[in-house]
C-alpha cells in the first residue's frame, strides 16, 4: 500500500472548512486534503458509497442454489447468494454473535455458512439455523439473529446492491436506458473473463480518471486511434451524427442511439445514476479490439456494426462500454484510504464458444492494456497531487465536464452529511 503523510491535526471541523472553501474554487481540481484525510474517507463510505447502488455480480455467476460470490467494499464484505428457493440475497459477511466472517471463499457453492469461531450456522437465505449451546440463555431465539442483508436489485442480468435500507428502488431510473442497454441482452450473456486491478491510490483518483478523456490522446494511443471520444466534439460531430443516424437500421435496434443522462445531482434518486449515449469509432474500426476488428459474435439483438459504441453508467461507480460484439463493465470500489479495486468484466453472447467464436486474450487486450496504462498515470497523479506543494489547476470545460458533475455531487453530499 502506498504511503502518504498523515494529517495529525485532522478534524471534522477542518473537513467542514475545506468543503466550504471549495465553493470559491468552482472549475478547479479539489484540494489534496480530500485524498489524504482519514476522516473524509470514513465519511465517504458512510454517506456516499454505502448509500449508492453498486454492481455486485452477474446472474450467470450464481446459477444454482447455494452458489455465491463475495463483494468487498472498504473493510466490509457481502455474500451474494442464491438460496434453496432460487431467491438471491446480499448478506453481510458478519456473524451475529461476535462479528467473525462466516465465509472465506470468494466464490463457490454452500449449503450453509458456518462461523469458524463459535460455529453459529446460517442458511443460504441468511436465517440462523443453529447457535451452539445458546439454549442456556433465557429468551434466546434463533429467529432474532439472521445475517443482516443489503438491498438488492437485478437489472439486465446485473445484480446491484445498496447497504442503505431506505434507498429508493433504482429500477425505474435504470429502465429509462432500457432500449439502449437491452440491445445487448445482458441477461442472457455470459462472462468471458473478469479481472480485478488493485490500484495503490485513493479511489477518487481512479474514478476521476475514468470520468474524463482529456488524457486519452496522450496516455491511450491504441484507444485514441479508434474512439472519437478522445477528440473535441466539434472535430468529430459530423462523423458521430452520421453513425447515430444509421445506428437503428444497421443494428436493428430502434432507439439505440438515444441519449439519456441523469447522473449525480440529476439522478432520479440518491446513488441511482443512469446514463446512456452512443459515440463513434473512426472510419475503418468496428469494435473495441486492438485492431478494431470483430472479436466475437454479435451480441443479443445486434444485427450489424454501425461504427459506434454504447457508453453507460449505472450508479456512481459502475460503467459499461458496449460494442456490437462484446461489452466491458468497469466498477470502482474503495478498499482503503490509498487503495482502490478496479474490476473489469468482459461479456459475450451466451451462445459464443471460447476457442471457437472468440479468443480471450484478443477479446480483453484493448481494455486490459488501457487499464494498465491508467494504473501508471493514476499512481503518478496520486504521488504528485498528495504533495504539500500541489496547487490545483482548472478543469477542461468539455473533456472534464462529467468529472466536474461528480465533484459537485461529492462535495454537496459530504456537506449535507455533516
Amino acid at each position: 500500500m502506498s504511503r502518504i503523510a498523515t494529517l495529525v491535526d485532522d478534524t471534522v471541523d477542518l473537513m467542514q472548512r475545506k468543503i466550504a472553501a471549495e465553493d470559491s474554487k468552482r472549475g478547479f481540481a479539489i484540494d489534496p486534503y480530500f485524498y489524504r484525510s482519514h476522516i473524509v474517507y470514513e465519511q465517504e463510505l458512510t454517506s456516499l458509497v454505502f448509500k449508492s447502488w453498486i454492481y455486485a455480480a452477474h446472474i450467470s455467476e450464481i446459477p444454482n442454489p447455494g452458489d455465491f460470490v463475495q463483494l468487498e467494499i472498504g473493510e466490509d464484505a457481502l455474500i451474494i447468494v442464491r438460496d434453496k428457493q432460487n431467491n438471491i440475497h446480499a448478506l453481510f459477511n458478519i456473524c451475529r454473535h461476535r462479528g467473525a466472517r462466516v465465509c472465506e471463499e470468494q466464490q463457490g457453492n454452500a449449503t450453509s455458512f458456518v462461523c469458524p469461531y463459535h460455529a453459529w450456522t446460517y442458511n443460504t437465505d441468511g436465517t440462523l439455523r443453529a447457535a451452539r449451546h445458546m439454549q442456556v440463555l433465557d429468551g434466546f431465539n434463533i429467529a432474532d439473529y439472521p445475517l443482516r442483508k443489503a438491498r438488492l436489485a437485478i437489472f439486465e442480468g446485473m445484480i446491484f446492491v445498496n447497504c442503505d435500507q431506505d434507498a429508493a428502488d433504482p429500477l425505474p431510473a435504470f429502465q429509462k436506458a432500457g432500449a439502449q442497454i437491452g440491445a445487448y441482452s445482458l441477461g442472457n450473456a455470459k462472462i468471458a473473463d473478469q479481472r480485478t486491478y488493485q490500484i495503490e491510490a485513493n479511489w477518487k483518483f481512479c474514478l476521476e480518471n475514468y470520468l474524463e478523456c482529456y488524457h486519452c490522446g496522450n496516455a491511450h494511443r491504441t484507444y485514441a486511434k479508434m474512439h472519437t471520444l478522445q477528440d473535441l466534439y466539434c472535430n468529430v460531430k459530423g462523423q458521430v451524427e452520421a453513425m447515430q443516424a444509421r445506428a437503428p437500421e444497421v443494428t436493428g435496434v430502434p432507439g439505440i442511439e438515444a441519449e439519456h443522462i441523469k447522473i449525480y445531482d440529476d439522478a432520479d434518486s440518491f446513488g441511482a445514476c443512469v446514463s446512456a449515449s452512443r459515440y463513434g469509432l473512426y472510419e475503418g474500426f468496428q469494435t473495441g479490439s486492438e485492431d478494431g476488428q470483430p472479436v466475437a459474435p454479435l451480441m443479443g439483438k445486434m444485427k450489424g456494426y454501425d461504427g459506434g459504441t454504447g457508453d453507460f453508467q449505472f450508479g456512481p461507480l459502475t460503467f459499461m462500454l458496449n460494442y456490437p460484439d462484446h461489452c466491458v463493465l468497469y466498477r470502482f470500489i474503495p478498499r482503503g484510504l490509498t487503495s482502490c479495486d478496479i474490476k473489469l468484466v468482459w461479456f459475450v453472447d451466451a451462445n459464443a464458444e471460447e476457442g471457437v467464436d472468440y479468443d480471450v486474450d484478443r477479446l480483453t487486450a484493448l481494455w486490459h492494456n488501457t487499464t494498465l496504462e491508467d494504473e501508471f498515470i493514476i499512481k503518478r497523479n496520486s504521488a504528485g497531487a498528495n504533495s504539500r506543494f500541489f496547487t490545483p489547476g482548472p478543469y477542461h470545460p468539455e473533456f472534464e465536464e462529467t468529472l466536474q458533475k461528480f465533484v459537485r455531487w461529492y462535495l454537496k453530499n459530504l456537506a449535507n452529511a455533516l
